[in-house]
């Protein structure tokens, strides 16, 4: 048994060998990982995570100062070398790799499995247009998983799906929690989006959205979820269920509204 929660300079996480929504074999590392918590609690998505690399960082525009690459060099340096010998020089497929360290040294760190990691943009997706996106619009900034832009009405409830479906059937519905836990797969499949408060691009709720070709948003920090009461608050502004919201599934961006969708 190994613990990645036995101090402030322990964790756990998964790494994909590169980018998950790009082709290709260069070693390029990417994912989630989290401080003094086990693995199970970033592939549940109960936690927020942290980036591995500072590319990874950039381009998912994450706003955090922490990252695997700068605060844990011989932790990262240590997978990185792991990656290139099982990709570039065993010619494996990229792969997916879960690892625990109890400390920040290379010694501490353990890795628990890998399996080859499986690619997740599929196709063109639709973008928002730029004239429509204002800045009064804009409510938070999570991590694009799937997908690209979507906008439709916030439903919690499989009731609610159906009643929108009845209603106004050409409506897309983006299903919003807080994180998501197995039971939630019912509302995910009935859904078209998902947009979750904790997560990240290794979280439960990320791989059952991609798998079932939803647009999906995870992680977005600012939102409070109350699924009681079937309301989501972004600083301060305040949405209902049966609202409008836009979100990408690329860039992680959120809007309120209906945001017009470029045409291809």
């Amino acid at each position: 048994m190994v613990f990645g929660n036995v101090s402030k300079n322990s964790g756990a996480g998964v790494i994909f060998t590169h980018n998950p929504r790009w082709t290709g074999d260069s070693v390029s590392l990417w994912g989630d990982f989290t401080l003094g918590n086990q693995g199970e609690d970033v592939v549940s998505g109960l936690v927020s995570t942290l980036p591995i690399s500072i590319r990874q960082q950039e381009i998912e525009m994450r706003d955090t100062d922490i990252i695997l690459e700068t605060d844990f060099p011989e932790i990262y340096s240590a997978m990185q070398k792991i990656s290139r010998t099982l990709v570039s020089e065993k010619g494996w497929a990229p792969q997916e790799i879960e690892f625990t360290f109890e400390g920040p040294t290379k010694d501490q760190l353990h890795l628990l499995q890998t399996r080859d990691m499986a690619i997740r943009e599929r196709k063109e997706v639709f973008t928002f247009d730029p004239v429509e996106k204002e800045d009064s619009a804009y409510l938070g900034h999570g991590i694009g998983v799937s997908g690209g832009a979507m906008n439709g009405r916030l439903v919690f409830t499989l009731e609610e799906v159906e009643h929108w479906r009845m209603a106004e059937p050409q409506t897309r519905l983006i299903l919003v929690r807080g994180d998501t836990v197995p039971d939630d797969i019912k509302e995910i499949y009935a859904a078209d989006g998902l947009l979750t408060a904790k997560g990240g691009v290794t979280s439960h709720a990320s791989v059952v959205a991609h798998r079932l070709g939803k647009t999906c948003v995870v992680g977005c920090g600012n939102m409070i979820c109350n699924e009681a009461a079937r309301i989501v608050a972004f600083a301060r502004q305040h949405l209902a269920s049966g609202d409008f919201i836009s979100i990408d599934g690329r860039e992680g961006s959120v809007y309120k509204g209906e945001i017009k969708i470029k045409e291809s």
